[in-house]
């Protein structure tokens, strides 16, 4: 992602690494860029990605270049990344293998065109320190599967997203989170939120429409 800064006239970057997860060669790549064009701020986002902050919009190309990415997303709307935490694998409370989920789920549904701009947060325990309850689309694991949570929104104006199902297989989850994400895609107003989305949706019509396919 590319943004201007109305104040400084200065541009930033914000280039992977999905879900968090690096490696010593990303690390060693960031900082080498980040001195070779004098980048005056690095910060880690809410979105677990990289900020490379202040630098001229001239240089932009030449960064996303030498970072070895493709620029980022140009889409305005839609899912541009999912947050996971590190799961079962990596963390003594974890039930469920988040990072696994997270690859999965993005291969579903990073590619959907939406209404307006999705998050989503995968927590591998009840914990949920991704969040799960105020995003877009949540969900977290218990010993008996994931649970799959819509409509949350931790903004200006948060709210607590609706648990849709519980108990679910991957594959389950992943099913559901498709036919939540069709039906808000079909039937939100542009540039609505899904938080803003389901205040104005019968919950028990929302459940029938996503479980009964």
């Amino acid at each position: 992602m590319t943004k201007e800064n109305e104040t400084t006239k200065s541009y930033n970057i914000a280039p992977g690494p999905k879900m968090g997860v690096v490696t010593p060669e990303f690390l060693e790549t960031i900082a080498a860029v980040a001195r070779r064009h004098a980048i005056p701020l690095l910060k880690i986002t809410e979105a677990q990605r990289f900020a490379l902050i202040g630098h001229d919009p001239e240089q932009v190309a030449q960064i996303w270049q030498e970072l070895g990415q493709e620029a980022g997303p140009q889409k305005p709307v839609g899912i541009h990344y999912i947050k996971a935490c590190p799961g079962e694998k990596w963390c003594k409370y974890g039930r469920k293998d988040s990072l696994a989920m997270g690859e999965k789920m993005g291969a579903a549904l990073l590619s959907m065109p939406l209404p307006a701009k999705t998050k989503v947060g995968i927590s591998g325990c009840p914990m949920n320190c991704c969040e799960s309850f105020v995003r877009d689309l949540g969900i977290f694991g218990k010993k008996n599967g994931w649970s799959l949570v819509f409509g949350g929104n931790g903004g200006g104006m948060p709210r607590i997203g609706d648990i849709i199902a519980e108990n679910l297989s991957d594959e389950e989850a992943i099913r559901l989170a498709e036919r939540c994400l069709q039906y808000y895609a079909a039937n939100a107003r542009k540039k609505e939120r899904t938080a803003r989305f389901m205040e104005r949706t019968d919950l028990e019509t929302f459940k029938e429409a996503v479980l009964s396919k």
